[in-house]
Order: C-alpha cells, then sequence, then structure tokens
C-alpha cells in the first residue's frame, strides 16, 4: 500500500490534533494518534478519496454563515430592546435539493448558529428540515437561503462514489 504526500500530510495533521486534544505530546499519544490517524484514512474504510475540499465555496459558505449571523443577531437584539412586539412566529418546513442531503447536519448547525431560526425537528429520508422563525415574513428568504447553504456545502464539500477516481 503507498501512502500519497496528501495522506501523509493528512496522518500528520490529525495526530497533531490528537495530541492537542489530550493536551500532552508523549511517545503513547503519537503512537496511537499515528495508528487512529492512519487508519481513519485508509482507503479500505470505504470513505477516503470520495471528495475533495473545494476552497473557493467553502469560503462563500463560512461568509455566508457568518453575514447571517451578525444579521439575525442584530434582528433579534433589536426586537428585544423595542418596546413593541413584533415577532410573528411560524414553523416552516423546507426541502433541501438532493445534494444538500449528504451534509445535513451540517446544514442543521450552520441554521442553528443564527439566532431567530432556529430547527426543530429533521427527516433525512425525505430531506426535510422544519424551522421556528422568530419572524414569519423572513419565510421565502430563510428558505432560499437555507437553499442557498446547501448549494455551497455540496460545492464545497463533494461528494463522491464509492470507486469514483479522486
Amino acid at each position: 500500500m503507498t501512502l500519497s504526500l496528501r495522506r501523509i500530510f493528512t496522518i500528520i495533521a490529525l495526530t497533531i490534533a490528537w495530541c492537542a486534544l489530550w493536551r500532552t505530546v508523549s511517545i503513547a499519544n503519537i503512537a496511537s494518534g499515528l495508528i487512529v490517524s492512519a487508519f481513519a484514512t485508509s482507503p479500505r474504510l470505504g470513505t477516503a478519496g470520495l471528495g475533495n475540499v473545494r476552497f473557493g465555496p467553502l469560503v462563500r459558505l463560512i461568509a455566508l454563515v457568518l453575514v447571517d449571523l451578525v444579521k439575525s443577531t442584530v434582528e433579534v437584539a433589536t426586537e428585544i430592546l423595542t418596546p413593541t412586539d413584533r415577532t410573528d412566529e411560524s414553523i416552516i418546513a423546507v426541502s433541501l435539493p438532493p445534494t444538500g442531503r449528504n451534509h445535513f447536519l451540517l446544514l442543521v448547525i450552520a441554521i442553528t448558529l443564527t439566532p431567530g431560526t432556529a430547527v426543530v425537528d429533521a427527516d433525512v429520508d425525505t430531506g426535510e428540515i422544519y424551522l421556528h422563525l422568530l419572524h414569519d415574513r423572513n419565510r421565502q428568504a430563510t428558505i432560499d437561503n437555507v437553499h442557498v447553504l446547501a448549494e455551497l456545502a455540496a460545492a464545497a464539500l463533494p461528494v463522491g462514489t464509492v470507486g469514483a477516481a479522486a
């Protein structure tokens, strides 16, 4: 079995992370980190090499989540500080595109991070995410935003098929 330069780099990075998690660099931690890392990146696991990170879409995804975080924080803070209650809460269902279903957990976390929007239920089988909205007037914008998040997640972290060339 040959080791590619990319796999060697990944094993080293994962071993460093392993030692950081244990908060100590020792022979035992390095050895166990190398073993766990080599196993985790093993092509025999069935998942190694099935996708590549695309940094352009990944940066756009992170930027979109950060912008959403700032905008929604300001909106919720404004709602809290104003004497008039302008909330019009609702629960909506958002159907993810098929490519978004491969990144279900990432999308649930990204959506839940933003104040004023929370995932209350999710069905992986149907690709539906049920969201609680603080303001129903944002319904269509939220649905559109979830679809953009799903598209960026799929572009940033493509999922291949078993046996596909990496």
